[in-house]
């Protein structure tokens, strides 16, 4: 077996074992308030992260303003709960828009 193979299979086992740790341990375990709070605080902030660094970078370095631009409209119409397909072309067309002027 190849170190590739072995990598995978044990990530694999990892996976299955945290998906079925959380019914295993449902009501047994129970987490303070404060702990799901701050649980809870620091997906936002992971997914916020996440959703930086895809509209911010590219390549190691800045990706240009349309981009970021892009986001930040399907951000507005995502937070006034806009259907899906309008944020998705919302934010297509503003950094294609943006891209087309020279505004890369």
């Amino acid at each position: 077996m190849s170190g590739t193979v072995g990598m995978v299979l044990a990530l694999a086992a990892g996976t299955y074992a945290f998906r079925l740790v959380g019914p295993a341990l449902h009501g047994r375990v129970e987490l303070p308030d404060r702990v799901r709070v701050l649980l809870s605080a620091g997906a936002v902030v992971l997914l916020v992260a996440l959703l930086a660094t895809g509209a911010l970078t590219e390549g190691g370095g800045f990706a240009g303003w349309a981009r970021p631009a892009g986001v930040a409209v399907g951000g507005v119409l995502a937070w006034h709960r806009a259907p899906f397909v309008l944020v998705v072309l919302g934010a297509a067309v503003t950094t294609a828009v943006l891209r087309a002027v020279g505004a890369a």
